[in-house]
Parts: structure tokens; C-alpha cells; sequence
């Protein structure tokens, strides 16, 4: 009697191990450009805009404003795309101001060892000390992801600990004061100049803006982010080596967070030692109130992008409109804590399901 033999079915791939293992892009990568509530977040904005608008519009709707409103949004922009690499991949930064501030530091003492010597007071030092903001950055960063990723100390605990030391060799530095004396072209041109009318803190914030945007939706290590931040030990099976990458990640965010230092100091003048005590939570905030969740594995660079913007244009506007500065907070929090509760009520949402 003979017996005929059952064809096998390959083992069925999980999902999150499809995800890790597709390389090429395609429609859907480019989809979660978008994905989530980015379009009602941008709605909200537009509300926002709308409502300032319309209480004062000589005022609010103007093109100084508009530029003054995306200037001051530049830096914290630079360092909450790379909070969202961060936070995508379910970890947590809290130095990111603290490692503005020592690279901003560090480029202000290269950049005056620099005019007091052989080099002169122009583009070639002051390229000099942006490498050096971006090297003390990275630096911090990579330090941050070893802990992190080798040494398994959680993110929360290693970031809290490099603040308190990136923000204490600043000081120590600078000798507690705010350093000034930097090449009056920075200010003037980087700070403070031109471009086709727009200043070029926002097109280094948009570029930087972009390649981030691409680089989480189109890209290998964007999808591998992704799935880290899903499931850590189904990238491990899937090939992926999941701590050199957390390790990237982290350096990633400090060279973004020693170029907002750098962006600072040619906007501000000056180092700004304790001017940036917030600029982390802020930075989070524009993360979690764009979609990206705080447990991982979803978020979006767009999303990012307006969540930024929210707070920045409330606060212009009540400025605008006369209101205190600690109702401002208020608000800001508010929108903080409606974001997270939103975030959860998906999460159970899609677990439910």
C-alpha cells in the first residue's frame, strides 16, 4: 500500500521578523511617513494658527512672526529627531541638553584658542569648532549607547547620570559663567542671516528634518530602528545586531543634540549654561505629542515635526494675545498629558485586537 506524502508548509514567518528582514523599501514604508494621527495632529495646528489668527491677525499672521516662530523651534528640532530614533526604539534620552550645553561649550573655547592664534577669526575656525561640537557630541552619545547597550544599565538611569556629568564638566570648563567672544560672522551669518529670506538655523532644522523623515521610513537602519523598538529579541533572531545598533542610535542623538549645540550658540552668542535645563523634557514632548509612542517600535519624523511646532506657536500666540508665561506651561502640559492618554487608548486598542 503505498502512501503518498504530505506536502510540508515552510513555517509560517512571524510578523515582526517580516518586518526585520525586508529590505526594500516600498509603498507602505513610505506610508508610515504619515501614519498614526499626523493628520489630525496637523489639523490641530492649523486650528491653532487659525484661532491666533483671527484674535490677532496684524499680529499673529505675518511673515516676521511665522520666521521668528521657526527660528526659535530650529534647535529643538535638531535634537527631537533624534529623540525619536530614541524613543522609537524604546529607549529614553535625558542628557540632550546637558550635552548641548558642553558642546556648545567646547565650541566656543576652540573657536577663541582659534582667533587668539595662527588661525583667523573666519569660516575656518569656525568650521573647526562646529567638528568639535559635533565630536563632543558624538562622543556622549556612543558613551550613552555602550551603557545602554553593553552594559545593560537602563536608558533612564545612563542618561540621568550623563546630564549630570555633561552638564558639570560644562560648567567646570566655562568656569560657572557664560562664555561669549565667538566670531562676530557666526552670529551674524549663521545666527542671524539670510538665505532667499529664511534663516539658515531653519534650513539646517529642515534638513535635518528630512534626512531624518527618509532615513526611518526608507531605509535599513530606519526599519531596523522600527523593529528594535517592537521586539528586541525577534530582531536578535532575525539578524539583527541589536546592541551595535542601539549604539548608533544613541550616537546619532548626540551628534544631533552637539549640532543644536552649536545652532544655540550662533543664535544666542553665547553658551548658555543654564538656559537649557528643559530642553530634553521639551524635547520628548514634541516626540510623544507627534505620535510616537513611548513604548517603541512606532513613530513618525513628520509627527515630530508638528509636535514641535504646537508648542512653539501657543506660545507665540500667548505671547501675542498677553498671556502669562505660566499659563503657557499649563497649556504645554496639558497637550503633554492629552498625547500620552491618547497614545495608551491606541495601545490598548490594538492589544485588544
Amino acid at each position: 500500500m503505498s502512501v503518498t506524502p504530505r506536502s510540508v508548509s515552510p513555517p509560517r514567518q512571524r510578523d515582526d521578523e517580516r518586518t526585520v528582514t525586508n529590505d526594500t523599501p516600498d509603498a507602505a514604508g513610505w506610508h508610515r511617513l504619515f501614519e498614526g494621527n499626523t493628520f489630525g495632529l496637523f489639523l490641530v495646528l492649523l486650528v491653532i494658527c487659525a484661532t491666533f489668527t483671527a484674535i490677532r491677525p496684524h499680529a499673529f499672521a505675518t511673515v516676521f512672526e511665522a520666521r521668528t516662530v521657526a527660528t526659535n523651534a530650529a534647535v529643538l528640532m535638531v535634537i527631537a529627531v533624534g529623540m525619536t530614533f530614541v524613543i522609537v526604539t524604546g529607549g529614553i534620552d535625558l542628557s540632550v541638553g546637558a550635552v548641548l550645553v558642553f558642546s556648545g561649550v567646547i565650541a566656543a573655547r576652540v573657536m577663541r584658542a582659534g582667533s587668539a592664534s595662527s588661525l583667523n577669526d573666519g569660516w575656518g575656525i569656525i568650521a573647526v569648532g562646529g567638528i568639535a561640537a559635533l565630536g563632543s557630541g558624538l562622543c556622549w552619545g556612543v558613551l550613552n549607547g555602550v551603557l545602554v547597550a553593553k552594559a545593560k544599565v537602563p536608558a533612564l538611569i545612563v542618561t540621568l547620570g550623563t546630564l549630570g556629568a555633561a552638564l558639570g564638566l560644562a560648567q567646570i570648563l566655562a568656569d560657572d559663567q557664560d562664555m561669549h567672544g565667538i566670531p562676530a560672522r557666526l552670529n551674524a551669518q549663521l545666527g542671524y542671516g539670510r538665505v532667499l529670506g529664511i534663516p539658515p538655523l531653519v534650513i539646517v532644522a529642515a534638513v535635518v528634518t528630512l534626512v531624518g523623515g527618509v532615513t526611518l521610513v526608507a531605509t535599513r537602519f530606519g526599519r531596523h530602528t522600527t523593529a528594535i523598538g517592537s521586539s528586541a529579541e525577534a530582531s536578535r533572531r532575525a539578524g539583527i545586531n541589536v546592541d551595535r545598533h542601539l549604539v548608533a542610535i544613541y550616537a546619532l542623538q548626540g551628534t544631533l543634540a552637539g549640532l543644536a549645540g552649536f545652532l544655540a550658540l550662533a543664535f544666542y552668542d553665547t553658551t548658555g549654561l543654564s538656559g537649557h535645563s528643559f530642553d530634553s523634557l521639551n524635547a520628548i514632548t514634541a516626540v510623544v505629542i507627534g505620535g510616537t509612542s513611548l513604548f517603541g517600535g512606532r513613530g513618525t519624523i513628520v509627527g515630530t515635526a508638528i509636535g514641535v511646532f504646537i508648542p512653539a506657536v501657543l506660545s507665540s500666540g500667548l505671547n501675542i494675545v498677553e498671556v502669562d508665561a505660566s499659563w503657557q506651561n499649563v497649556a504645554v502640559g496639558a497637550v503633554l498629558v492629552i498625547a500620552v492618554y491618547i497614545d495608551q487608548l491606541r495601545r490598548r486598542r490594538r492589544e485588544a485586537h
